[in-house]
């Protein structure tokens, strides 16, 4: 490969090439070995395993720019864009790069996406501690995130007060045995339940 041009664009770092044949792609010094950005100029030719370092990276820069665009849209889970990412048929180990350079620079956040998902919840959900943990595990949010998300949210919101509120609304179709079941699978406990 021969380049043909070379231009930085508007994202921070991430540089357009063009090759004297075949399609323009971007690429970013992160996403190369050691050296090999340095070594980009126009017409400086390259050989075979480094023409295919470069491509790798320019793949790498197509998944994190798609990745940018879903993060525009709505915080997302390293989990949860990794999934979105590879149903768009991105190959896992460029998906696995752009995840780990965009998470480096604070760009995806699974503590931020928790804190996140956990203030929206709360709008039309009354749930307990570990109903709440449960949901986040199963967006592959780990323990130690999803813990510590959680002791923001219940700063901020009164557990009991949402506690009060979930007993309320399950009490108006349940009673006794059925009601304490309900309030248990919304993930109150049952000191909780019983200090009602």
């Amino acid at each position: 490969m021969i380049i043909k041009t070379i231009a930085e664009t508007s994202y921070s770092g991430m540089f357009k090439v063009a090759p004297e044949e075949g399609s323009a792609f971007y690429v970013r010094a992160e996403y190369l070995p050691e050296g090999l950005f340095e070594r980009i100029d126009v017409g400086v030719e390259f050989d075979e395993n480094e023409t295919d370092c470069l491509l790798d990276a320019g793949l790498t820069c197509a998944v994190e720019l798609k990745a940018v665009s879903y993060l525009a849209r709505a915080e997302q889970s390293r989990f949860g864009l990794t999934r979105k990412l590879i149903e768009k048929k991105f190959d896992k180990k460029y998906v696995e790069a752009a995840m780990s350079y965009l998470e480096l620079r604070g760009y995806l956040s699974d503590l931020r996406y928790a804190t996140a998902w956990l203030n929206t919840r709360k709008t039309n959900h009354y749930e307990g501690r570990s109903r709440l943990s449960a949901e986040l595990a199963s967006r592959g949010i780990a323990r130690d995130v999803a813990n510590k998300a959680l002791d923001i949210f219940f700063a901020e919101n009164d557990e009991d007060e949402i506690c009060r509120k979930a007993y309320e609304k399950l009490s108006k179709s349940k009673s006794g045995e059925k009601l304490t079941a309900a309030m248990l699978r919304q993930g109150f406990t049952q000191k909780q339940i019983r200090n009602l």
